[in-house]
C-alpha cells in the first residue's frame, strides 16, 4: 500500500492511465490510510468514502471503454473545508455553517473533478481561515504529523497534515497571510500561492469582492511533490466569469525555465523577526544549491520590507474587522472561536482619511517592492522564523507571518519546499518568490531545490 499512498499525483495518474493500477485500488488505499492516521491528526473532518468508491469504479469503467476524463483521471484528492463541495458539508470552520451542504462546487473543485479527480473528503481549517492554528468550534484542533503536540499551521493545516502522512496526494489551500505556505513549511510538503488574479475564488468562504483586502487571498495547490503543483495549477487557473479579479494571463511551463539564467536575491532575516539558526541554514543551503546550478545569487533584501508587518496588520484591521463581521453574518455565526475573537479585540477602526492614507502607503510599499524586483527574478528567504511551535504558541500578530505576508501584499507568487530539519526533527521550508505571473519560475526553482535538498520526508506517524 505504501507505493500507492506515498507516490505523487503525477505518478498515480500515469499508473491509472496505463492500467498498472485501478482507480478503485488507489482510492481504497487512501481511504484506509485516512482511517488509520486521522484519529491522531483530526485533519480530515468529512469523509466521502461511499461517493469516492462509486466515482473510482466509474473511472475504471470509463477507462475500460477507452474514455479518459482528464489529466487527473481517477486520482484522489482532499479539499480544504473553506471551499464549497456539492453534496458534502462545507463549514468554513464556523458554527453558522456546521450543517451547510452546498448545491454546487467551488470553481477550483469543479475544475479538478472535471479533470478526473476524486474527492475523498474535506480538511480542517480555522474559523473563516483567519488564524495560524487550525482549530475551530465545529471540529476542534488538528495536529502536526511530525509531533502531535505541535501545530500544522493554518489555515490549511488539515491539508498540510493529511498530505504529509500520505492520506491524500494533494489538496487546494487558501492563502491570505501565509495559509498555504506556512502549513507547507510546518508539515514538510510543497505548496504555492499563485499571483493575485490567477485562480478564481468563487465558492470560497473568504470570497472575491472584499474591497481593500480583496487581493490578499489566493487559492493554490499543496502536495508532497513540486511536480504535482505544476500539474494542478494549470487546471485550476483562469477566468471563470464570476471572480472579477481574475486575469487571462498565460501560465508558463516550469520545464522551460533555465536555472542558470536566474538572478536571485537571498535573505535569511527580514528585519522583523530573527530566524532560528537552522532556518537560516536551510535558506543558505538552498542558495548554495542554486549557485551550484549556475544561478547568480546575492544577499540582499528590499529596504521597505521591515514596514510590511505593520502595514499588513493595519490593512486587515483598519475598519475594525467589519469585513470579517460581514462574513460571520453571511454564515449565520453568532459564537466565534477565541482566536478570531482576539483578532477583533486587537482591531481598532480608524477615520476614513486615515484609512485612505493607509491605502496610499500600501501602494507605495508595493511600488517600492516592485522596483527592487526589477533587478531579480527570484527572492529566496525563510517561510517562517521558526519550525512548527507547540499548540497555542503560534503568535497571532503580524510578526509571525511577516515572511509570507509581505508577498500577499505584493500579490506575487510564492512557493515553499522542504529545505532542512530542525534539531527536534521538524521540517523547515524555504520560500521561493517570483515576479508577478511567473509561477513557472517559482516552481522551477522549487523543483530544483526539492531535488538538491531532498524535499518531503515521511513522518513516523
Amino acid at each position: 500500500m505504501d507505493e500507492l499512498i506515498y507516490t505523487s499525483a503525477t505518478a498515480i495518474a500515469q499508473a491509472i492511465r496505463e492500467k498498472r493500477v485501478s482507480a478503485t485500488e488507489v482510492v481504497e488505499a487512501h481511504l484506509q490510510h485516512i482511517e488509520a492516521v486521522n484519529p491522531a491528526l483530526n485533519a480530515v473532518v468529512q469523509v466521502a468514502g461511499a461517493r469516492a468508491r462509486l466515482e473510482a469504479l466509474a473511472a475504471d469503467q470509463a477507462l475500460a471503454r477507452g474514455e479518459l476524463r482528464g489529466p487527473l483521471h481517477g486520482v484522489p484528492m482532499t479539499i480544504k473545508d473553506s471551499l464549497d463541495t456539492a453534496g458534502i458539508i462545507s463549514t468554513g470552520g464556523t458554527t453558522g455553517r456546521a450543517t451547510l451542504v452546498p448545491g454546487q462546487d467551488a470553481t477550483v473543485v469543479a475544475r479538478l473533478r472535471a479533470a478526473g479527480a476524486i474527492l475523498l473528503g474535506k480538511t480542517n481549517t480555522p474559523e473563516l481561515t483567519l488564524a495560524g492554528e487550525t482549530d475551530n468550534l465545529v471540529y476542534g484542533r488538528t495536529n502536526n504529523p511530525y509531533d502531535l503536540a505541535r501545530t500544522p499551521g493554518g489555515s490549511s493545516g488539515g491539508a498540510g497534515a493529511i498530505i504529509a502522512t500520505g492520506g491524500s496526494p494533494f489538496d487546494i489551500g487558501s492563502d491570505t497571510a501565509g495559509s498555504i505556505r506556512l502549513p507547507a513549511h510546518f508539515c514538510g510538503i510543497a505548496g504555492i500561492k499563485p499571483t493575485s488574479g490567477r485562480v478564481p475564488r468563487t465558492g470560497h468562504i473568504v470570497p472575491f469582492g472584499l474591497g481593500a483586502v480583496d487581493a490578499l487571498t489566493q487559492l493554490g495547490p499543496m502536495a508532497r511533490y513540486v511536480a504535482d503543483l505544476s500539474l494542478i495549477l494549470p487546471i485550476i487557473a483562469g477566468v471563470d466569469w464570476r471572480d472579477p479579479a481574475i486575469v487571462p494571463m498565460p501560465l508558463g511551463d516550469p520545464k522551460s525555465v533555465s536555472i542558470t539564467e536566474l538572478r536571485v536575491a537571498m535573505y535569511t532575516d527580514n528585519g522583523i523577526m530573527a530566524p532560528t539558526p537552522e532556518t537560516a541554514a536551510a535558506v543558505c543551503a538552498a542558495a548554495a544549491a542554486l549557485v551550484e546550478a549556475g544561478a547568480h545569487v546575492e544577499e540582499n533584501r528590499p529596504a521597505m520590507l521591515e514596514r510590511s508587518a505593520d502595514l499588513a496588520n493595519k490593512l486587515s484591521g483598519a475598519d475594525g474587522r467589519a469585513w470579517v463581521r460581514r462574513l460571520l453574518q453571511r454564515a449565520g455565526t453568532t459564537e466565534m472561536h477565541p482566536m478570531l475573537r482576539q483578532r477583533f479585540d486587537e482591531a481598532k477602526a480608524v477615520e476614513v482619511a486615515e484609512y485612505t492614507a493607509l491605502l496610499e502607503e500600501v501602494d507605495r510599499f508595493r511600488s517600492g517592492m516592485l522596483s527592487f524586483m526589477e533587478q531579480y527574478d527570484v527572492i529566496l528567504c525563510p517561510t517562517c522564523a521558526y519550525p512548527a511551535p507547540p499548540h497555542g504558541q503560534l503568535l497571532t500578530d503580524a510578526k509571525s507571518t511577516s515572511y509570507t505576508r509581505a508577498y500577499n501584499q505584493t500579490g506575487w507568487p510564492g512557493a515553499v519546499v522542504r529545505g532542512g530539519t530542525s534539531p527536534e526533527g521538524l521540517p523547515i521550508g524555504v520560500q521561493v518568490v517570483a515576479r508577478p505571473w511567473r509561477e513557472d519560475v517559482a516552481l522551477a526553482v522549487a523543483q530544483h531545490l526539492e531535488t538538491a535538498l531532498g524535499g518531503w520526508q515521511r513522518p513516523t506517524l
